[in-house]
């Protein structure tokens, strides 16, 4: 009985969870709907049968505090300027206690998808009050697009949407990808007191992470210490020693010991003591389920020949005219021993352990095109910054999962512009159900449903 109980209580909390998410998604409806005008062909009156027109419904606000700024409206024919907000129930204004809170006082009209109690404000005055009705096919379109379990799930309208409203749309979602790794690279300048080389050498650490142990990449990066390892670059043994030692995998307990593996140990325990340094946590480093052309230590030797040869800065990356010319620049291989060893003390067969195609391309369009954007950005130089975009546009597309269900419903990605473009469609719209922000979700939002 104990166990049903628990159960039923289960059920009960996911209900309410469910309830709530409802609650939340139809408010972000009403919000919708009175940022876009979607107003009913019909005269509008407030609750105390006052006349409403919408002049200008104001700037969405996605912050604290009134849903809408400036807003303009008229209340029989007297126009009001001021704040709007807006709730799923007219209660909500006191559930959310904005009756005591004077943010609201310059509030001129509360919009609200059901009646309730009147609102007032700090200052002791009533609201108008607007019942909003949102137009039957909108709210029954948005149920649906919560609901779709199919991904992507506006996947019946895709079709019917103009090319060039695709094309706009991806375009503006590209930019919004490099905006976001743009943000991660300014984080990097912040912890290195705004220096943009080693900025750049992190950015391109954390990318031969591939995804699996980029966080593990980003952190070891961050314990590298310029003027350290730059007096030792052009020995590429001490180089090597040093990226494995710091990466926490010379730790004498482990297995496979030989001649090699003591060699390089040597080498950093002479680093480490003239440079006082201390290697990250090995356990960081994730190996389940990796190829072992993607072992860390066989990334890390690749990661030693390029900076060997004085492939990782900035400068020569934004000195690199295009997409070939970046491919022969990260080109690398890993140093003799890992062409025969996965691990320390395992022969394996033969392999120089060159970045493959795949691997080259990921690297442009994940640390070349965010550092050109960023650092174009930064200079304010437009020609970089269109240099970053022209670099993805002349990469072939991402396949994945992602890009695989758009091409299903219509849109198939042309470059690694569009498929970063999906990438952030999924991350940041569909797997939040944001449709409301979508271009595709307004779409299928204004749909009429044929009889």
């Amino acid at each position: 009985m104990q166990k049903y109980c628990f159960y039923l209580e289960i059920h009960y909390i996911c209900f309410k969870i469910y309830v709530n998410r409802q609650s939340k998604g139809m408010e972000k409806l009403l919000h919708y709907v009175w940022k876009h005008r979607i107003l009913p062909f019909k005269t509008l009156l407030t609750l105390d049968k006052r006349m409403v027109e919408v002049i200008d419904p104001g700037t969405h606000n996605t912050h604290q505090g009134p849903d809408f700024f400036n807003a303009k409206v008229k209340l029989n024919g007297i126009l009001w300027a001021g704040n709007v907000e807006i709730h799923e129930k007219a209660a909500d204004w006191f559930a959310h206690r904005h009756h005591l809170d004077p943010a609201y006082n310059n509030t001129i009209l509360h919009v609200v998808g059901a009646d309730g109690a009147k609102a007032a404000t700090a200052d002791g005055r009533t609201l108008p009050q607007l019942v909003l009705p949102v137009p039957a096919h909108i709210s029954q379109n948005y149920k649906q697009l919560l609901e779709e379990e199919k991904y992507p799930p506006c996947y019946k309208v895709i079709p019917s949407v103009a090319s060039i409203n695709v094309h706009r749309y991806l375009s503006a979602l590209a930019v919004e990808r490099l905006e976001e790794k743009t943000l991660r690279i300014g984080e990097y300048l912040q912890r290195t007191g705004g220096d943009w080389e080693r900025a750049a050498f992190i950015a391109l650490a954390r990318g031969f992470g591939f995804g699996t142990n980029a966080d593990a990449f980003e952190q070891w990066a961050l314990g590298i210490e310029p003027q350290a390892i730059g007096k030792h670059r052009d020995n590429l043994l001490q180089v090597e020693a040093f990226f494995i030692g710091q990466a926490g995998l010379l730790d004498e307990t482990q297995d496979g010991e030989d001649e090699y593996f003591r060699l390089l140990k040597r080498e950093y325990d002479f680093l480490k003591s003239k440079f006082s340094l201390t290697p990250m946590d090995a356990a960081r480093w994730r190996l389940m389920r990796l190829r072992p052309q993607n072992f860390p230590i066989v990334r890390l030797s690749q990661l030693a020949a390029l900076y060997h040869k004085g492939a990782t800065s900035l400068s020569r990356i934004v000195e690199t005219p295009d997409a070939d010319g970046l491919r022969s620049l990260f080109r690398t291989a890993t140093t003799d021993y890992w062409q025969d060893h996965y691990h320390f003390g395992h022969a394996s067969p033969h392999s120089a352990k060159t970045l493959q195609a795949a691997s080259l391309d990921l690297l442009l369009i994940n640390v070349a095109a965010p550092l050109l954007f960023a650092y174009g950005r930064y200079l304010a130089d437009e020609a970089l910054c269109e240099r970053a975009f022209a670099l993805l546009e002349s990469i072939k597309p991402e396949k994945n999962f992602i890009t695989r269900s758009w091409a299903a419903a219509g849109i198939a990605p042309q470059h690694a512009a569009d498929s970063q473009a999906l990438f952030r469609l999924k991350m940041h719209y569909c797997d939040r159900k944001d449709c409301l922000r979508c271009a595709f979700g307004a779409e299928y939002l204004r749909a009429v449903p044929q009889p």
